[in-house]
């Protein structure tokens, strides 16, 4: 898909895999918006990505996605500012040291990974379907499996049990779930939807983390994959022709891969959209 003059949103954007991706779709031509929460960092990427690219097509759009008044306010500024939209990637993510709940009574990494881009998408859905080929590509993981043994939508918020990593497992599984539900319900509408594991990838995802998680984290940078790379699927996935009709699917280094059984389960996907929306009161 050529990108030139194609509206591009990329949440989670000043640094790591969500930077990479900005600049390759700047470089193909594309009008790229950041949603970023911390100003300084965004305006210095934006900056930087500018003069790297030759592109000044790049803008900074602020919001914490932990918050939902955030969400809704940014959504709300990018529909009133343009009729259409070609491609959202919801890349944004973290993992957190401890359980904590949001302004809105969720636990923190549930609200980043999962209902922030449950919420962003559904409420871009209007402008997502007057292009003539959107696509939504949600950044899940292979971590999705840490939160298999664990899933159950009664307990989605850990009030019991919390892990960091299973907490992020279950984020990272309702990802590939949304995705799959997300794809039936735009099936007779121009948006296809698919999600990917980006590899193991140096970047700032566990800044938020434990301190044993970050010593972990640093300690195994090395071996891990560098941000550009991470970002090759969710490049291939926003403009290869190869995946034009393909949607609903779960992706590993540009081919579609299985995810654990759980997450192709229909009725779980369809009982976990329900419950989103209850809890970013959609429904």
């Amino acid at each position: 898909m050529d990108l030139k003059n194609k509206l591009c949103i990329v949440t989670g954007a000043n640094s790591g895999i969500g930077k990479e991706i900005v600049r390759a779709f700047a470089r193909q031509g594309a009008y790229v918006i950041m949603i970023c929460r911390n100003e300084k960092r965004a305006l210095k990427a934006q900056q930087e990505l500018i003069q790297d690219t030759g592109h000044s097509g790049i803008e900074v759009m602020l919001a914490d996605l932990a918050l939902q008044h955030d969400i809704r306010s940014v959504a709300k500024k990018t529909a009133d500012k343009f009729n259409k939209i070609d491609v959202l990637v919801n890349n944004a993510g973290l993992i957190s040291g401890k359980r904590e709940e949001t302004i809105d009574g969720i636990e923190r990494t549930l609200a980043v990974n999962h209902l922030a881009p449950f919420l962003l998408t559904n409420l871009l859905l209007d402008q997502l379907k007057k292009a003539a080929e959107a696509r939504v590509i949600n950044v899940a993981s292979e971590a999705h499996r840490y939160g298999v043994p664990f899933f159950d939508l009664e307990n989605l918020q850990l009030k019991t049990g919390y892990k960091p990593m299973v907490a992020y497992g279950f984020s990272k599984l309702c990802n590939i779930l949304f995705t799959r539900e997300l794809a039936k319900r735009c099936e007779d509408s121009s948006i296809t939807t698919n999600c990917l594991h980006p590899g193991v990838v140096g970047t700032g995802l566990a800044e938020e983390a434990s301190l044993s998680m970050k010593i972990l984290y640093t300690i195994g940078r090395p071996f891990m994959r560098s941000p550009r790379k991470g970002a090759e699927t969710t490049i291939y996935l926003a403009t290869s022709n190869e995946v034009q009709n393909i949607s609903g699917k779960y992706f590993k280094d540009k081919k579609i891969a299985s995810p654990a059984s759980i997450a192709t389960d229909d009725e779980l996907a369809k009982k976990l959209w329900d419950i989103s929306a209850g809890l970013t009161n959609l429904s």
